[in-house]
C-alpha cells in the first residue's frame, strides 16, 4: 500500500469510528424534557440583572502565560531525553527557544500582567 492508500483508510476509518459514537450516543442518550433545563446554571440561586458582564484582560494575560510556560514543559520533557544525541545544536536550539520565553516574561512582567489589581 502506498502512503496516499494507507492516509485514506485512515482518514475514512476516523470518520466512521467517529460518526459511529455521535450516532450511538445520540440513540442511547436519555431525553427529558424540562423548562429548567435550558436555564443557566448559577448555583441555584436565580441570577439579578444581566448575566453578561465584562472580565478584566489581567486574566487572560494570566492564562495566556500559563499556557506558554505549560506549553514549553511540554516541550523540553522530550528534548531532555534526547538531548545527548543532538549534540551542541540541539544545546543552542533549546537556549534560543528558552531565551524566547525569558523575554516574553520579563515583558509580561514590565507589563504588569502578572500583578493582581
Amino acid at each position: 500500500m502506498s502512503s496516499g492508500e494507507i492516509f485514506i483508510v485512515v482518514f475514512l476509518t476516523a470518520i466512521v469510528m467517529v460518526s459511529g459514537a455521535l450516532i450511538i450516543a445520540w440513540l442511547l442518550a436519555p431525553r427529558s424534557t424540562n423548562a429548567q433545563k435550558g436555564e443557566p446554571y448559577e448555583c441555584g440561586i436565580p441570577t439579578r440583572g444581566t448575566s453578561w458582564m465584562q472580565f478584566k484582560v489581567g486574566y487572560y494575560l494570566f492564562a495566556i502565560l500559563f499556557l506558554m510556560f505549560d506549553v514549553e514543559t511540554v516541550l523540553l520533557f522530550p528534548w531532555a531525553v534526547i538531548m545527548k544525541s543532538l549534540g551542541g545544536a540541539g544545546l543552542l536550539c533549546v537556549l534560543f527557544f528558552l531565551l524566547i520565553l525569558v523575554l516574553g516574561l520579563a515583558y509580561a512582567w514590565k507589563k504588569g500582567a502578572l500583578e493582581w489589581k
